[in-house]
């Protein structure tokens, strides 16, 4: 017995089928900003990466405090994989926008930015959270999906091992630089 193997540059062969880099095939949409953040309702959709939820509770902590937005907490239950439709579906109908995080390692940034873009092109706005170790991959990956402007939001790597204090110092610093983002502002 054989099995395939697929090739995720395939739309990337050159003229003597050698690779040649991503080209996408399609420009995808970007969801337009919002106005404010006051009143809407900020989805944090963690990926069970280690301090992942713990990270995006704080920047919801801060976002609370100082936009009254209200939070939709949602756990995306398998990191390296496109999101399920039903959580699709979900986020679409019970978010204003939505958080992603975290990033970390080069499956999980490359997944967090192929959700962002998919959720981006049915409407919703996204913020997604990723390193600075995984900057490459997340900007190969919004490329692939028709985004290479796709911005996501560097931070410094690793997350995994910060303190509580760490995580709560780290939310107040995504804080603005996540509702510049949604505002359309330069993150």
């Amino acid at each position: 017995m054989t099995a395939g193997i697929l090739d995720p540059t395939i739309s990337s062969m050159s003229s003597r089928g050698r690779p040649s880099g991503p080209v996408a095939t399609i420009q995808a949409a970007a969801a337009p900003p919002v106005e404010t953040l006051r009143g809407k309702r900020v989805g944090l959709l963690e990926n069970t990466k280690r301090n992942a939820a713990a990270l995006l509770d704080a920047l919801g902590t801060v976002l609370t405090e100082t936009d009254h937005v209200d939070l939709v907490r949602m756990t995306k239950q398998d990191f390296a994989m496109p999101l399920a439709e039903d959580v699709v579906d979900g986020l679409i109908r019970d978010c204003d926008v939505v958080v992603i995080g975290v990033g970390d390692c080069g499956s999980c940034s490359a997944a967090a930015v192929a959700d962002g873009i998919a959720l981006e092109q049915r409407g919703v706005p996204v913020a997604v959270l990723c390193t600075e170790a995984f900057e490459v991959t997340s900007r190969a990956m919004a490329g692939l999906k028709g985004r290479p402007d796709f911005p996501v939001l560097l931070m410094p790597h690793p997350i995994a091992n910060l303190t509580a204090a760490d995580l709560a110092e780290r939310g107040q610093t995504l804080a603005p630089r996540v509702r510049d983002h949604f505002l359309g502002a330069a993150a």
